[in-house]
């Protein structure tokens, strides 16, 4: 579900990957791709697929913005409309489900899958998730998401391709308490803060990420800390915590009178940014002079869970975090003093579509 960026990739990954996986003696078989408005899917789903000319037409289709119904080379294969492709895709997650372990795959970046994602959970899927919006719904929704742990995979929701759920998971199921979570893990905000750190106003360096492509083509989207926030949210309830994004504190870099309500991002970039530049300048230049420098960060701690900007040692991994690398630190009773660290590229449709791949990948060893 989801032919974006991450969707697209992850389709070019397991075409590219066929031989890979033969050696392994894996064959993935895409019985179905959807985008908002339609599904595409094998004329027999029970014994055929979306062959790979296919898959690579849905690519091409795709990224000239088209809708899958403009699919010409399909064959056999059928196109379904919403709502009607809804409903097939819960029929095949019947026919499938339990029998096969199918993984119904969620590439998107809305919150209208969770409906289909719970009936999948409740007819045996497996579920599969670079979608942050499902796990950070309500907990009920969560709650039946993650009912079958072994079932679900979500590692490209935090840190694109890198092992972060894994590696948390790993920890809890050791016996060995998780007691705090410090992490940059915006690649934009990651570069922004380091960035600003070099002297430079933040006004220039926001402008900057938006021409490296590192940004939204809003902005704000990555400066409101609201994608840190989701984040944060699913780390905090893989630890146990019993909240919701209304309990987490979420520093926006831009007050409200610059939102997206009350400001056009060309005004924002032109005049609103700039009047942001000296309270920046003046905490940088503050923790300077305590031997820190600021990042921004999720902190989990205890009843905390903070998002925002911190002053931290310049000498730890998070102070010495340049560009737009993802930075994460687990405090544990094993790792007190020094923190496991995990480090590298935790944005981009290649990275995140590595980590979906290998996500399906790791999944079907139940069913092998």
């Amino acid at each position: 579900m989801g032919c974006g960026g991450v969707g697209r990739q992850l389709l070019q990954h397991i075409i590219s990957c066929r031989s890979l996986h033969s050696n392994l003696g894996v064959h993935l078989r895409v019985v179905g791709v959807s985008d908002s408005k339609s599904l595409v899917i094998a004329s027999d789903v029970k014994q055929k697929e979306l062959d790979d000319n296919i898959l690579a037409e849905v690519c091409r289709v795709k990224s000239d913005g088209s809708p899958l119904s403009k699919l010409t080379s399909l064959g056999e294969s059928q196109v379904f409309s919403s709502p009607e492709s809804r409903t097939k895709v819960v029929d095949i997650a019947s026919i499938l489900g339990k029998s096969t372990g199918l993984a119904l795959v969620d590439c998107t970046a809305s919150s209208e899958t969770i409906g289909v994602l719970k009936e999948g959970v409740d007819l045996g899927c497996c579920i599969v998730m670079a979608n942050k919006k499902p796990l950070t719904s309500t907990l009920e929704d969560y709650d039946k998401l993650v009912s079958h742990p072994r079932r679900i995979r979500h590692e490209s929701t935090v840190g694109a391709g890198l092992p972060v759920i894994s590696s948390i998971n790993r920890i809890i199921s050791s016996g060995d308490p998780i007691h705090r979570i410090v992490g940059s893990l915006s690649g934009t905000l990651g570069y922004v803060m380091s960035e600003v750190e070099d002297g430079k106003p933040l006004s220039q360096v926001v402008k900057s990420a938006k021409s490296l492509g590192y940004t939204e083509p809003d902005p704000r989207d990555d400066l409101s800390g609201m994608d840190v926030a989701r984040k944060a949210l699913i780390l905090a309830r893989l630890l146990g915590r019993r909240i919701d994004l209304g309990s987490i504190r979420i520093e926006s870099l831009y007050p409200e009178e610059m939102g997206p309500n009350k400001m056009s991002v060309e005004d924002f970039l032109n005049g609103g940014l700039v009047k942001l530049d000296n309270n920046i300048e003046e905490r940088v230049k503050k923790a300077s002079l305590n031997g820190n420098v600021l990042r921004y960060v999720c902190m989990i701690e205890g009843s905390r869970c903070d998002v925002g900007i911190e002053e931290l040692p310049k000498n730890s991994a998070l102070g010495r975090l340049r560009g737009s690398d993802n930075v994460l630190e687990v405090y544990s009773r094993c790792y007190s003093e020094q923190p496991l660290v995990i480090q590298g590229a935790g944005a981009g449709n290649d990275t995140t579509a590595a980590g979906v791949l290998a996500d399906i990948l790791d999944i079907q060893d139940l069913f092998t």
